[in-house]
């Protein structure tokens, strides 16, 4: 487990650069954390580092955002609206999560049957800044860790 503090917006997006030089394809990323939190500005971190210069937009009404990148398909989820956990299946999101792809999945405890994530991040409120928390849950989600650049704010 790796923790860290991030005094600010700059600090999230900064943590969000660090893993996407750490990340693989087909890895499931949980993000986890009350509103506000900065999930989705920790995705949009990684998404500026992929090379990504659009406006990113949290999937809340969407569901999911598709990014594609020319190693890695970027999938960004967000099923805090979902009222019953078996919306995963009647939405037809089980084919996004594969060996090409990254997802990045918010509310991960709203939808049954998600793959288990390599990568565990919860984001909380801590003073004027944030606490990230970052578990890893397999093989490849250590390799993401033992990656992070040493200059993520510690």
């Amino acid at each position: 487990m790796l923790t860290r503090f991030l005094a600010d917006e700059t600090a999230t997006v900064a943590l969000g650069a660090a893993l996407a030089r750490a990340i693989e394809p087909g890895m499931v990323v949980h993000l986890r954390g009350d509103l506000g939190a900065g999930k989705t500005t920790l995705a949009r971190g990684v998404l500026r580092a992929l090379g990504y210069r659009d406006r990113v937009r949290s999937p809340t009404f969407t569901l999911v955002e598709v990014y594609e990148f020319s190693r890695l398909n970027f999938y960004h989820f967000d099923f805090y609206r979902f009222n019953d956990p078996t919306e995963l299946d009647e939405a037809g999101f089980r084919e996004y999560f594969n060996a090409k792809s990254v997802c990045f999945v918010e509310w991960p405890e709203k939808a049954a049957g998600l793959p288990p994530p390599d990568l565990d991040i919860a984001l909380r409120i801590a003073g004027s800044g944030r606490m990230a928390d970052l578990q890893s849950h397999s093989e490849v989600g250590k390799r993401c860790l033992a990656r992070l650049d040493p200059e993520v704010p510690a």
